[in-house]
């Protein structure tokens, strides 16, 4: 797989029968995270596009590279993956420590910070994933690029410009 297509084709299949929190295809999240990625080369984009598989289905980062996921995006979708027995402040501590990770982790919380999938979540829900979205962009936003991190928002969720702005 070395085009963003085949990458997405492999994305899409993974994830089939997968429904987000809100009940929306789960394809829809991980394609608008890879477009926020977009000004950022394919290769980020590739890793935006399966930045959940091995989180959220059976298929493991060896597996992705044997069907040629590239090593390099491979490496950023184990950085940003979820793993047994650690913390998420330690996972964000791990994705922060690498500029490609962080930039994948600022698309996806802005997708899941989004206005109108918020909207859409039961009120306690909405309030307690509001709060851990907001205290985890001050680690994210801080271990990157202002101006990459705008770049982002503008795609992903340009309603979170006016908080980048104010911090």
């Amino acid at each position: 797989m070395q085009t963003v297509e085949e990458v997405d084709d492999f994305a899409a299949e993974a994830h089939a029968g997968q429904v987000d929190r809100i009940g929306v295809p789960y394809i829809e999240h991980v394609r608008a995270v890879a477009a926020g990625l977009t000004p950022f080369g394919p290769e980020l984009v590739m890793a935006g596009l399966p930045h959940d598989v091995i989180e959220d289905t059976d298929w493991t980062a060896e597996q992705l590279k044997a069907v040629g996921v590239p090593a390099r995006v491979v490496a950023v979708v184990e950085t940003v993956t979820n793993q047994p027995g650690v913390l998420y402040g330690e996972k964000i501590k791990r994705i922060t420590s690498n500029r490609d990770a962080t930039l994948v982790k600022i698309a996806d919380n802005a997708h899941n910070s989004h206005p109108d999938r918020a909207a859409r979540l039961p009120a306690e829900q909405r309030d307690r994933l509001a709060a851990k979205y907001r205290q985890v962009r001050d680690t994210l936003w801080a271990a990157a690029d202002s101006k990459h991190i705008e770049v982002i928002l503008s795609i992903v969720n340009p309603s979170l410009l006016a908080e980048l702005r104010e911090g």
